[in-house]
């Protein structure tokens, strides 16, 4: 397995890749809003969700991808009412045909974070 890394996006919060490439695919580790330069948690479910859509364009990027290699999402959710709101700004990210997804509720994520998304993506 080749991890792929880089300095355009937050370094992982524990012990874990970025990235990590797996044959054809690239499963990328849960993102959350933090600010890659400040190391900073965004206010705001809206704000943290736009900045881990540039933080995964970051990582599909040093992997030579785009959104439009990503094949599945998984979005964890601290309110679960934000559904809708997450929904428009997935949309302004990804494009037709959009990549299979799950959303789930938790009660907590790390650092304080309202939302966090993991993804998969294949090299077409």
């Amino acid at each position: 397995m080749n991890v792929v890394n880089t300095d355009k996006a937050p370094s992982p919060v524990g012990p874990y890749s970025q990235a990590l490439w797996a044959g054809e695919f690239l499963f990328i580790s849960g993102q959350i809003g933090i600010e890659p330069q400040s190391g900073e948690l965004l206010e705001g479910m809206g704000s943290q969700f736009r900045q881990i859509l540039k933080n995964l364009r970051s990582i599909l990027e040093a992997a030579s991808l785009g959104p439009k290699n990503v094949v599945k999402t998984t979005i964890y959710l601290t309110d679960i009412s934000a559904f809708g709101k997450i929904n428009d700004i997935y949309a302004e990210f990804f494009e037709e045909p959009y990549p299979a997804r799950s959303v789930v509720e938790v009660s907590a994520l790390p650092k304080g974070a309202l939302v966090e998304m993991e993804a998969i993506a294949g090299r077409s």
